[in-house]
Protein backbone atom coordinates (compact mmCIF):
# COMPACT_ATOMS: atom_id res chain seq x y z
CA UNK A 1 0.00 0.00 0.00
CA UNK A 2 2.53 2.62 0.51
CA UNK A 3 4.24 2.00 -2.75
CA UNK A 4 2.65 5.08 -4.49
CA UNK A 5 5.25 6.86 -1.63
CA UNK A 6 8.13 5.57 -3.46
CA UNK A 7 7.60 7.08 -7.02
CA UNK A 8 9.22 10.29 -8.77
CA UNK A 9 6.89 13.12 -7.95
CA UNK A 10 5.37 11.94 -4.48
CA UNK A 11 7.57 13.75 -2.27
CA UNK A 12 7.03 17.02 -4.51
CA UNK A 13 2.93 17.00 -4.10
CA UNK A 14 3.60 16.11 0.04
CA UNK A 15 5.68 19.03 -0.04
CA UNK A 16 3.45 21.31 -1.14
CA UNK A 17 0.70 19.93 1.23
CA UNK A 18 2.80 20.16 3.75
CA UNK A 19 2.69 24.25 2.95
CA UNK A 20 -0.79 24.12 2.94
CA UNK A 21 -1.61 22.71 6.03
CA UNK A 22 0.72 25.07 7.68
CA UNK A 23 -0.15 28.45 5.86
CA UNK A 24 -3.19 27.56 4.11
CA UNK A 25 -3.82 31.52 2.94
CA UNK A 26 -0.21 31.86 2.59
CA UNK A 27 1.13 30.79 -0.79
CA UNK A 28 4.73 32.72 -0.63
CA UNK A 29 7.36 29.53 0.20
CA UNK A 30 10.69 30.35 1.21
CA UNK A 31 11.88 26.77 1.68
CA UNK A 32 12.95 26.59 -2.27
CA UNK A 33 14.29 29.28 -4.65
CA UNK A 34 15.31 31.45 -1.81
CA UNK A 35 11.49 32.07 -1.76
CA UNK A 36 8.70 31.05 -4.54
CA UNK A 37 5.00 31.30 -4.79
CA UNK A 38 2.88 28.01 -4.78
CA UNK A 39 0.58 29.91 -7.09
CA UNK A 40 2.59 28.42 -9.63
CA UNK A 41 0.82 25.14 -9.46
CA UNK A 42 -3.02 24.57 -9.06
CA UNK A 43 -3.66 23.39 -5.63
CA UNK A 44 -6.54 20.70 -5.88
CA UNK A 45 -4.87 17.44 -4.52
CA UNK A 46 -1.96 19.08 -2.23
CA UNK A 47 -5.14 21.06 -0.84
CA UNK A 48 -7.08 17.72 0.17
CA UNK A 49 -3.51 15.93 1.54
CA UNK A 50 -2.99 19.18 3.75
CA UNK A 51 -6.93 18.72 5.18
CA UNK A 52 -6.79 14.89 5.22
CA UNK A 53 -3.38 15.11 6.95
CA UNK A 54 -4.40 17.00 9.84
CA UNK A 55 -6.10 13.43 10.80
CA UNK A 56 -3.90 10.86 9.05
CA UNK A 57 -0.77 12.39 8.73
CA UNK A 58 0.65 13.27 5.21
CA UNK A 59 2.09 9.91 3.57
CA UNK A 60 -1.68 8.20 4.85
CA UNK A 61 -3.43 11.46 3.30
CA UNK A 62 -1.49 11.59 -0.03
CA UNK A 63 -2.14 7.43 -0.59
CA UNK A 64 -6.23 8.48 0.10
CA UNK A 65 -6.60 11.06 -2.38
CA UNK A 66 -4.74 8.57 -4.73
CA UNK A 67 -7.17 6.07 -3.97
CA UNK A 68 -9.57 8.20 -4.49
CA UNK A 69 -8.58 9.24 -8.01
CA UNK A 70 -8.66 5.84 -9.09
CA UNK A 71 -11.86 4.97 -7.61
CA UNK A 72 -13.31 8.37 -9.61
CA UNK A 73 -11.56 7.00 -12.61
CA UNK A 74 -13.89 3.45 -12.89
CA UNK A 75 -16.64 6.12 -11.94
CA UNK A 76 -15.71 8.06 -14.30
CA UNK A 77 -15.01 5.35 -17.65
CA UNK A 78 -18.41 4.27 -16.76
CA UNK A 79 -20.23 7.58 -17.28
CA UNK A 80 -18.09 9.03 -20.22
CA UNK A 81 -18.21 5.07 -22.11
CA UNK A 82 -22.22 5.21 -21.81
CA UNK A 83 -22.14 8.14 -24.40
CA UNK A 84 -20.42 5.52 -26.79
CA UNK A 85 -21.37 2.18 -26.01
CA UNK A 86 -23.93 0.12 -24.39
CA UNK A 87 -24.12 0.41 -20.35
CA UNK A 88 -22.45 -3.61 -20.47
CA UNK A 89 -19.60 -2.53 -22.91
CA UNK A 90 -19.25 0.46 -20.40
CA UNK A 91 -19.46 -1.75 -17.40
CA UNK A 92 -16.69 -3.68 -18.66
CA UNK A 93 -14.63 -0.50 -19.78
CA UNK A 94 -15.00 0.78 -16.17
CA UNK A 95 -13.11 -2.46 -15.36
CA UNK A 96 -10.63 -2.78 -17.77
CA UNK A 97 -9.68 1.29 -16.31
CA UNK A 98 -8.49 -0.98 -12.88
CA UNK A 99 -5.95 -2.35 -14.56
CA UNK A 100 -5.03 0.17 -17.34
CA UNK A 101 -1.61 0.05 -17.78
CA UNK A 102 -1.01 3.82 -17.94
CA UNK A 103 -2.97 4.31 -14.45
CA UNK A 104 -0.63 2.51 -12.69
CA UNK A 105 2.31 3.38 -14.40
CA UNK A 106 1.55 7.48 -13.28
CA UNK A 107 0.74 6.06 -9.50
CA UNK A 108 3.50 3.92 -8.63
CA UNK A 109 6.47 5.55 -11.17
CA UNK A 110 6.04 8.59 -11.62
CA UNK A 111 3.81 10.12 -9.10
CA UNK A 112 1.34 12.09 -10.94
CA UNK A 113 -1.44 12.88 -8.68
CA UNK A 114 -2.71 16.09 -10.34
CA UNK A 115 -2.82 14.33 -13.59
CA UNK A 116 -4.64 11.18 -12.01
CA UNK A 117 -6.78 13.31 -10.09
CA UNK A 118 -8.05 15.59 -13.01
CA UNK A 119 -8.72 13.24 -15.91
CA UNK A 120 -11.06 11.11 -13.91
CA UNK A 121 -12.95 14.36 -12.83
CA UNK A 122 -13.31 15.48 -16.89
CA UNK A 123 -14.68 11.77 -17.77
CA UNK A 124 -17.49 12.47 -15.05
CA UNK A 125 -18.10 15.73 -16.07
CA UNK A 126 -18.44 15.32 -20.21
CA UNK A 127 -21.53 13.29 -19.40
CA UNK A 128 -23.01 16.37 -18.25
CA UNK A 129 -21.76 18.39 -20.50
CA UNK A 130 -23.30 16.26 -23.49
CA UNK A 131 -26.85 16.39 -22.01
CA UNK A 132 -26.53 19.97 -21.94
CA UNK A 133 -25.45 20.41 -25.41
CA UNK A 134 -28.21 17.28 -26.93
CA UNK A 135 -30.98 18.25 -24.74
CA UNK A 136 -30.59 21.70 -23.04
CA UNK A 137 -30.81 20.57 -19.42
CA UNK A 138 -30.12 23.01 -17.40
CA UNK A 139 -29.09 20.49 -14.25
CA UNK A 140 -26.59 19.23 -16.54
CA UNK A 141 -25.34 22.08 -17.36
CA UNK A 142 -24.76 23.44 -13.72
CA UNK A 143 -23.15 19.97 -13.00
CA UNK A 144 -21.13 19.95 -15.31
CA UNK A 145 -19.59 23.23 -15.38
CA UNK A 146 -19.15 23.05 -12.00
CA UNK A 147 -17.00 19.76 -12.40
CA UNK A 148 -15.05 21.33 -15.08
CA UNK A 149 -13.70 23.94 -12.88
CA UNK A 150 -13.01 21.54 -10.40
CA UNK A 151 -11.04 19.84 -12.69
CA UNK A 152 -9.12 22.40 -14.12
CA UNK A 153 -8.11 23.48 -9.99
CA UNK A 154 -6.62 19.99 -9.87
CA UNK A 155 -4.44 20.30 -13.00
CA UNK A 156 -3.41 22.88 -15.39
CA UNK A 157 -1.82 21.02 -18.00
CA UNK A 158 -4.94 18.37 -18.41
CA UNK A 159 -6.95 21.90 -18.50
CA UNK A 160 -4.67 23.61 -21.55
CA UNK A 161 -3.64 20.85 -23.41
CA UNK A 162 -5.59 17.40 -22.36
CA UNK A 163 -9.40 18.65 -21.80
CA UNK A 164 -9.78 19.11 -25.90
CA UNK A 165 -8.72 15.42 -26.79
CA UNK A 166 -12.03 14.55 -24.42
CA UNK A 167 -14.12 17.74 -25.21
CA UNK A 168 -13.94 17.26 -28.99
CA UNK A 169 -15.26 13.57 -29.85
CA UNK A 170 -18.03 14.73 -27.30
CA UNK A 171 -19.05 17.57 -29.22
CA UNK A 172 -18.65 15.62 -32.60
CA UNK A 173 -20.79 12.77 -31.11
CA UNK A 174 -23.92 16.19 -30.38
CA UNK A 175 -23.27 16.85 -33.95
CA UNK A 176 -23.30 12.93 -35.21
CA UNK A 177 -26.68 12.80 -32.96
CA UNK A 178 -28.51 16.02 -34.45
CA UNK A 179 -28.93 13.53 -37.81
CA UNK A 180 -31.81 11.41 -35.99
CA UNK A 181 -33.56 14.66 -34.94
CA UNK A 182 -36.14 14.43 -37.99
CA UNK A 183 -37.25 11.21 -35.56
CA UNK A 184 -36.96 12.88 -32.40
CA UNK A 185 -39.63 15.22 -30.77
CA UNK A 186 -37.74 17.47 -30.07
CA UNK A 187 -35.76 19.15 -32.88
CA UNK A 188 -32.26 20.74 -32.13
CA UNK A 189 -30.97 23.64 -34.81
CA UNK A 190 -27.23 24.09 -35.53
CA UNK A 191 -27.60 27.48 -33.89
CA UNK A 192 -29.23 26.32 -30.74
CA UNK A 193 -25.89 23.74 -30.61
CA UNK A 194 -23.30 26.45 -31.06
CA UNK A 195 -25.53 28.83 -28.59
CA UNK A 196 -25.54 26.01 -26.31
CA UNK A 197 -21.40 25.28 -26.85
CA UNK A 198 -20.60 29.14 -26.66
CA UNK A 199 -22.79 29.38 -23.20
CA UNK A 200 -20.88 26.82 -21.19
CA UNK A 201 -17.44 27.77 -22.93
CA UNK A 202 -17.62 31.58 -22.12
CA UNK A 203 -18.95 30.53 -18.77
CA UNK A 204 -16.48 27.76 -17.13
CA UNK A 205 -14.14 29.72 -18.87
CA UNK A 206 -14.49 32.90 -16.88
CA UNK A 207 -15.07 30.39 -13.90
CA UNK A 208 -11.71 28.68 -14.02
CA UNK A 209 -10.17 32.35 -14.70
CA UNK A 210 -11.72 33.61 -11.44
CA UNK A 211 -10.94 30.44 -9.26
CA UNK A 212 -6.94 30.43 -10.66
CA UNK A 213 -6.68 33.68 -10.97
CA UNK A 214 -3.18 34.04 -8.72
CA UNK A 215 -2.31 31.04 -11.28
CA UNK A 216 -3.14 33.38 -14.48
CA UNK A 217 -1.41 36.50 -12.67
CA UNK A 218 1.81 34.82 -11.82
CA UNK A 219 1.93 33.13 -15.32
CA UNK A 220 1.29 36.08 -17.27
CA UNK A 221 4.11 38.25 -14.88
CA UNK A 222 6.84 35.19 -15.01
CA UNK A 223 6.17 33.41 -18.17
CA UNK A 224 8.26 30.19 -19.04
CA UNK A 225 11.49 31.11 -20.99
CA UNK A 226 13.58 29.26 -19.32
CA UNK A 227 16.08 26.93 -21.65
CA UNK A 228 14.31 23.72 -22.15
CA UNK A 229 15.14 20.83 -19.79
CA UNK A 230 15.42 17.01 -21.59
CA UNK A 231 13.48 14.72 -20.47
CA UNK A 232 13.08 11.28 -21.93
CA UNK A 233 9.60 11.48 -22.61
CA UNK A 234 10.79 13.80 -25.79
CA UNK A 235 12.55 11.02 -27.33
CA UNK A 236 12.42 9.18 -30.33
CA UNK A 237 11.38 5.44 -28.41
CA UNK A 238 12.82 3.45 -31.92
CA UNK A 239 16.36 5.13 -31.76
CA UNK A 240 16.41 4.87 -27.60
CA UNK A 241 14.08 1.31 -27.14
CA UNK A 242 14.62 1.77 -23.34
CA UNK A 243 12.64 5.09 -23.03
CA UNK A 244 10.12 2.93 -25.86
CA UNK A 245 9.50 0.65 -22.93
CA UNK A 246 9.44 2.53 -19.94
CA UNK A 247 6.73 5.28 -21.93
CA UNK A 248 4.92 3.01 -24.23
CA UNK A 249 5.33 -1.06 -23.31
CA UNK A 250 5.07 -0.45 -19.90
CA UNK A 251 1.86 2.06 -19.95
CA UNK A 252 0.03 0.25 -22.98
CA UNK A 253 0.64 -3.05 -21.33
CA UNK A 254 -1.43 -6.00 -23.59
CA UNK A 255 -3.53 -3.34 -24.75
CA UNK A 256 -0.82 -2.98 -27.39
CA UNK A 257 -2.19 -6.73 -28.89
CA UNK A 258 -5.97 -4.84 -29.14
CA UNK A 259 -4.84 -1.40 -30.71
CA UNK A 260 -5.96 -3.13 -34.37
CA UNK A 261 -9.13 -3.93 -33.06
CA UNK A 262 -9.82 -0.73 -31.33
CA UNK A 263 -8.31 1.14 -34.30
CA UNK A 264 -10.64 -0.98 -36.81
CA UNK A 265 -13.68 -0.78 -34.82
CA UNK A 266 -13.28 2.77 -34.12
CA UNK A 267 -13.14 3.83 -38.10
CA UNK A 268 -15.77 1.18 -38.98
CA UNK A 269 -18.79 2.38 -36.59
CA UNK A 270 -20.05 5.93 -37.27
CA UNK A 271 -20.11 6.61 -33.99
CA UNK A 272 -17.49 5.81 -33.27
CA UNK A 273 -15.27 7.94 -35.26
CA UNK A 274 -15.07 11.02 -33.33
CA UNK A 275 -13.96 8.84 -30.22
CA UNK A 276 -11.12 7.44 -32.51
CA UNK A 277 -10.18 10.65 -34.01
CA UNK A 278 -9.47 12.18 -30.41
CA UNK A 279 -7.53 9.13 -29.25
CA UNK A 280 -5.32 8.45 -32.36
CA UNK A 281 -4.47 11.95 -31.91
CA UNK A 282 -3.34 11.54 -28.17
CA UNK A 283 -1.87 8.29 -29.15
CA UNK A 284 0.31 9.99 -31.53
CA UNK A 285 1.20 13.28 -29.46
CA UNK A 286 2.05 10.13 -26.46
CA UNK A 287 4.71 9.04 -28.87
CA UNK A 288 6.82 12.38 -28.10
CA UNK A 289 9.27 12.48 -30.33
CA UNK A 290 9.08 9.54 -31.96
CA UNK A 291 6.52 11.32 -34.55
CA UNK A 292 7.24 14.50 -35.78
CA UNK A 293 3.10 14.82 -34.79
CA UNK A 294 3.65 16.52 -31.26
CA UNK A 295 6.25 19.01 -32.34
CA UNK A 296 3.97 20.32 -34.89
CA UNK A 297 1.13 20.29 -32.75
CA UNK A 298 2.68 21.81 -30.13
CA UNK A 299 4.83 24.03 -31.44
CA UNK A 300 7.47 25.69 -28.46
CA UNK A 301 5.35 23.58 -25.83
CA UNK A 302 6.65 20.04 -26.84
CA UNK A 303 10.02 21.16 -25.11
CA UNK A 304 8.23 22.17 -21.56
CA UNK A 305 5.64 18.96 -21.58
CA UNK A 306 6.24 15.48 -20.55
CA UNK A 307 4.63 12.97 -23.20
CA UNK A 308 3.33 10.22 -20.86
CA UNK A 309 0.36 11.92 -19.93
CA UNK A 310 -0.64 11.95 -23.34
CA UNK A 311 -0.60 8.13 -23.37
CA UNK A 312 -2.48 8.10 -20.63
CA UNK A 313 -5.14 10.42 -22.15
CA UNK A 314 -4.67 8.23 -24.92
CA UNK A 315 -5.73 4.79 -22.87
CA UNK A 316 -8.67 6.76 -21.59
CA UNK A 317 -9.99 7.28 -24.82
CA UNK A 318 -8.95 3.80 -25.97
CA UNK A 319 -11.17 2.05 -23.02
CA UNK A 320 -15.22 2.81 -24.63
CA UNK A 321 -13.90 0.79 -27.73
CA UNK A 322 -11.83 -1.96 -25.56
CA UNK A 323 -15.28 -2.19 -23.94
CA UNK A 324 -17.22 -3.57 -26.73
CA UNK A 325 -14.75 -5.68 -28.12
CA UNK A 326 -14.64 -7.22 -24.65
CA UNK A 327 -18.25 -7.44 -24.64
CA UNK A 328 -18.20 -8.99 -27.78
CA UNK A 329 -15.61 -11.50 -26.71
CA UNK A 330 -17.40 -12.19 -23.97
CA UNK A 331 -20.56 -13.17 -25.40
CA UNK A 332 -19.11 -15.49 -28.20
CA UNK A 333 -16.46 -16.99 -26.36
CA UNK A 334 -17.82 -16.88 -22.68
CA UNK A 335 -15.01 -18.51 -20.19
CA UNK A 336 -12.19 -19.14 -23.20
CA UNK A 337 -12.45 -15.25 -23.61
CA UNK A 338 -13.06 -14.24 -19.71
CA UNK A 339 -9.53 -16.55 -18.77
CA UNK A 340 -6.99 -14.99 -21.17
CA UNK A 341 -8.74 -11.53 -20.94
CA UNK A 342 -8.27 -11.44 -17.22
CA UNK A 343 -4.66 -12.85 -17.11
CA UNK A 344 -3.84 -9.96 -19.99
CA UNK A 345 -5.51 -7.13 -17.66
CA UNK A 346 -3.62 -7.92 -14.57
CA UNK A 347 -0.33 -8.81 -16.45
CA UNK A 348 -1.03 -5.26 -17.48
CA UNK A 349 -1.24 -3.83 -13.97
CA UNK A 350 1.49 -5.96 -12.43
CA UNK A 351 4.11 -4.89 -14.83
CA UNK A 352 3.36 -1.05 -14.26
CA UNK A 353 3.28 -1.87 -10.55
CA UNK A 354 6.44 -4.05 -10.40
CA UNK A 355 8.54 -1.60 -12.61
CA UNK A 356 8.79 0.56 -10.07
CA UNK A 357 10.96 -1.85 -8.64
CA UNK A 358 12.74 -2.57 -11.46
CA UNK A 359 13.55 0.88 -12.56
CA UNK A 360 12.77 2.55 -9.05
CA UNK A 361 12.02 6.70 -9.09
CA UNK A 362 13.31 6.64 -5.52
CA UNK A 363 16.51 4.78 -5.75
CA UNK A 364 18.25 6.91 -3.05
CA UNK A 365 16.76 5.39 0.04
CA UNK A 366 17.67 6.66 3.23
CA UNK A 367 16.24 8.66 6.05
CA UNK A 368 16.60 12.52 5.63
CA UNK A 369 16.23 12.87 9.32
CA UNK A 370 19.82 13.76 9.99
CA UNK A 371 20.28 16.16 7.98
CA UNK A 372 17.45 17.63 9.10
CA UNK A 373 18.50 17.80 12.33
CA UNK A 374 22.22 19.25 11.50
CA UNK A 375 20.55 22.03 9.96
CA UNK A 376 17.97 23.02 12.78
CA UNK A 377 20.30 23.25 15.73
CA UNK A 378 23.36 25.59 15.92
CA UNK A 379 22.21 28.21 13.99
CA UNK A 380 22.67 26.62 10.65
CA UNK A 381 19.40 27.28 9.43
CA UNK A 382 20.36 30.57 8.89
CA UNK A 383 21.97 29.82 5.64
CA UNK A 384 20.64 28.26 2.78
CA UNK A 385 21.59 24.86 1.23
CA UNK A 386 21.51 22.92 -1.50
CA UNK A 387 21.85 19.18 -1.54
CA UNK A 388 23.73 17.06 -4.03
CA UNK A 389 22.66 13.10 -4.98
CA UNK A 390 19.67 13.46 -3.19
CA UNK A 391 17.49 12.71 -5.49
CA UNK A 392 13.53 13.16 -4.55
CA UNK A 393 14.55 13.29 -1.08
CA UNK A 394 15.26 17.05 -1.50
CA UNK A 395 11.26 17.50 -1.39
CA UNK A 396 10.89 15.14 1.74
CA UNK A 397 14.41 17.08 3.72
CA UNK A 398 12.74 20.82 2.85
CA UNK A 399 9.40 19.13 4.98
CA UNK A 400 11.69 18.42 8.13
CA UNK A 401 14.42 21.32 8.16
CA UNK A 402 13.74 24.96 9.06
CA UNK A 403 16.56 25.86 6.70
CA UNK A 404 15.87 27.20 3.31
CA UNK A 405 17.21 25.84 -0.21
CA UNK A 406 18.26 27.79 -3.34
CA UNK A 407 16.84 24.07 -5.14
CA UNK A 408 13.71 22.39 -5.46
CA UNK A 409 11.92 20.38 -7.75
CA UNK A 410 9.06 22.53 -9.43
CA UNK A 411 10.34 23.88 -12.62
CA UNK A 412 7.90 25.83 -13.82
CA UNK A 413 8.42 27.81 -10.26
CA UNK A 414 11.55 28.84 -10.57
CA UNK A 415 13.16 32.25 -11.20
CA UNK A 416 16.84 32.34 -10.18
CA UNK A 417 18.99 33.03 -13.54
CA UNK A 418 21.40 30.41 -12.14
CA UNK A 419 18.90 27.81 -12.88
CA UNK A 420 16.80 29.31 -15.90
CA UNK A 421 19.64 29.98 -18.14
CA UNK A 422 21.40 26.58 -18.87
CA UNK A 423 18.81 23.68 -19.18
CA UNK A 424 18.93 21.37 -16.24
CA UNK A 425 16.71 20.74 -13.34
CA UNK A 426 16.99 20.09 -10.08
CA UNK A 427 20.69 21.00 -8.54
CA UNK A 428 20.78 17.85 -7.09
CA UNK A 429 20.82 15.61 -9.55
CA UNK A 430 22.59 18.24 -11.88
CA UNK A 431 25.04 15.33 -12.95
CA UNK A 432 22.31 13.76 -14.99
CA UNK A 433 22.30 16.44 -17.13
CA UNK A 434 25.68 16.54 -18.12
CA UNK A 435 26.88 19.83 -19.29
CA UNK A 436 23.75 22.02 -18.77
CA UNK A 437 23.43 20.47 -15.09
CA UNK A 438 26.60 21.44 -13.92
CA UNK A 439 27.38 24.47 -15.35
CA UNK A 440 23.73 25.70 -13.09
CA UNK A 441 25.70 23.85 -10.37
CA UNK A 442 28.92 26.26 -10.91
CA UNK A 443 27.08 29.23 -11.59
CA UNK A 444 25.16 28.94 -7.97
CA UNK A 445 28.51 27.83 -5.78
CA UNK A 446 30.03 31.12 -7.24
CA UNK A 447 26.88 33.06 -6.36
CA UNK A 448 27.04 31.45 -2.92
CA UNK A 449 27.10 35.01 -0.97
CA UNK A 450 24.43 36.30 -3.19
CA UNK A 451 21.80 33.86 -1.64
CA UNK A 452 23.55 33.13 1.99
CA UNK A 453 24.35 29.89 0.68
CA UNK A 454 26.73 28.16 3.28
CA UNK A 455 26.01 24.43 3.08
CA UNK A 456 26.31 21.90 0.36
CA UNK A 457 25.21 18.27 1.59
CA UNK A 458 26.06 15.71 -0.48
CA UNK A 459 25.67 12.42 -0.77
CA UNK A 460 27.35 11.64 -3.85
CA UNK A 461 30.95 11.45 -3.98
CA UNK A 462 31.55 12.69 -7.92
CA UNK A 463 30.72 15.72 -6.65
CA UNK A 464 33.50 16.13 -4.52
CA UNK A 465 36.46 17.32 -6.75
CA UNK A 466 34.33 20.10 -8.21
CA UNK A 467 33.31 21.93 -4.70
CA UNK A 468 37.22 21.24 -3.55
CA UNK A 469 38.59 23.19 -6.67
CA UNK A 470 35.45 25.74 -6.33
CA UNK A 471 36.46 27.02 -2.98
CA UNK A 472 34.71 24.36 -0.51
CA UNK A 473 35.32 22.51 2.30
CA UNK A 474 34.08 19.66 3.44
CA UNK A 475 33.16 20.27 7.58
CA UNK A 476 31.33 17.29 8.73
CA UNK A 477 29.79 13.91 7.90
CA UNK A 478 26.57 11.94 8.62
CA UNK A 479 25.32 9.14 8.42
CA UNK A 480 28.03 6.54 8.77
CA UNK A 481 30.29 9.13 6.73
CA UNK A 482 27.85 8.65 3.89
CA UNK A 483 26.86 12.23 3.48
CA UNK A 484 29.17 14.76 3.84
CA UNK A 485 28.60 18.54 4.34
CA UNK A 486 30.62 21.25 2.43
CA UNK A 487 31.28 24.80 4.06
CA UNK A 488 32.09 28.05 2.60
CA UNK A 489 33.62 31.02 4.60
CA UNK A 490 32.78 34.25 4.60
CA UNK A 491 29.08 33.98 3.38
CA UNK A 492 26.41 35.98 5.27
CA UNK A 493 23.34 34.71 6.40
CA UNK A 494 20.31 34.27 4.27
CA UNK A 495 18.02 37.30 3.79
CA UNK A 496 14.97 36.97 2.31
CA UNK A 497 14.93 37.32 -1.65
CA UNK A 498 12.30 37.70 -4.43
CA UNK A 499 10.12 39.90 -2.04
CA UNK A 500 9.03 41.76 -5.24
CA UNK A 501 7.26 37.91 -6.45
CA UNK A 502 5.41 37.82 -3.05
CA UNK A 503 1.29 37.10 -3.86
CA UNK A 504 -0.84 40.20 -2.28
CA UNK A 505 -2.85 39.37 0.80
CA UNK A 506 -6.03 39.07 -1.56
CA UNK A 507 -4.22 36.40 -3.91
CA UNK A 508 -3.53 33.87 -0.71
CA UNK A 509 -7.26 34.58 0.32
CA UNK A 510 -8.70 33.39 -3.21
CA UNK A 511 -5.83 30.26 -4.16
CA UNK A 512 -7.10 29.19 -0.18
CA UNK A 513 -10.43 29.78 -0.67
CA UNK A 514 -12.20 29.22 -4.48
CA UNK A 515 -9.80 26.56 -5.65
CA UNK A 516 -10.72 23.80 -2.46
CA UNK A 517 -14.44 25.13 -2.24
CA UNK A 518 -14.93 24.12 -6.34
CA UNK A 519 -14.38 20.96 -5.10
CA UNK A 520 -17.11 21.27 -2.54
CA UNK A 521 -20.00 22.91 -4.79
CA UNK A 522 -18.78 19.87 -7.47
CA UNK A 523 -19.49 17.29 -4.47
CA UNK A 524 -22.80 18.95 -3.56
CA UNK A 525 -24.00 19.36 -6.61
CA UNK A 526 -23.78 15.93 -7.70
CA UNK A 527 -26.55 15.44 -4.88
CA UNK A 528 -28.41 17.14 -6.85
CA UNK A 529 -31.56 14.52 -8.30
CA UNK A 530 -31.73 14.59 -11.76
CA UNK A 531 -33.93 12.72 -14.64
CA UNK A 532 -32.31 9.48 -16.10
CA UNK A 533 -29.86 10.61 -18.83
CA UNK A 534 -30.72 9.01 -22.34
CA UNK A 535 -28.30 6.10 -22.97
CA UNK A 536 -28.33 3.53 -25.47
CA UNK A 537 -31.88 2.01 -24.96
CA UNK A 538 -33.19 0.25 -27.14
CA UNK A 539 -35.50 2.58 -28.19
CA UNK A 540 -32.52 5.04 -29.21
CA UNK A 541 -30.98 1.97 -30.80
CA UNK A 542 -33.56 1.47 -33.61
CA UNK A 543 -32.99 5.24 -34.47
CA UNK A 544 -29.17 4.25 -35.47
CA UNK A 545 -28.36 2.84 -39.27
CA UNK A 546 -27.98 -0.86 -39.44
CA UNK A 547 -23.64 -0.66 -39.85
CA UNK A 548 -23.66 0.97 -36.05
CA UNK A 549 -25.62 -2.30 -35.15
CA UNK A 550 -23.37 -4.49 -36.94
CA UNK A 551 -20.71 -2.72 -35.15
CA UNK A 552 -20.99 -4.22 -32.02
CA UNK A 553 -21.85 -1.37 -30.23
CA UNK A 554 -25.29 -3.42 -28.61
CA UNK A 555 -23.45 -6.66 -27.56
Amino acid sequence: MQLPLKSYDTNFHIFFASHYANHWFEPWNPKWFAGFSQTTYPPLPQQWVAVLSWILGLNVAYMTVQFIAILLLAIGTYRFSKLWVSPRAASFAALASVFLGSESFLVYSAGQLSTTMAAPIYLNALPFVFDWLRYGKWRSFFKGSVLLVAAAAAHHATLLFGSMFFALPVVGLVLLDKSRDDQDEEKTSVQTLILRALTITVLVCIAIAVVLMPFWIDLIRYPVTQAPIPHPSRANYILSPQWGLNYFIVPYGALILALPFIIIRGCSVVRLRPLMLGFWLAFLVGLGGTTPVARMLLGRAFEVLTFERFTYWATLLALPILGVITADLVDRFRMRAVVPLTILGAATCALAVSWSTFRPADAANFDVQHVAEWLNRDGHDKYRYVTLGFGNKLSRLAIVTNANSVDGESNSARTLPELTEFGGAALTSAKYFAKPGLDSLRAMLNHADRYGLKWVIVRDPYYDPLLYFAGWRQVDMLDDKTITIWSKDGVPPAIPMNLDQIPPRWQGILWGTLPFGSSLLAIAVLFIPDKKRRGLSVEDVSAFPTNVMSGGIIS
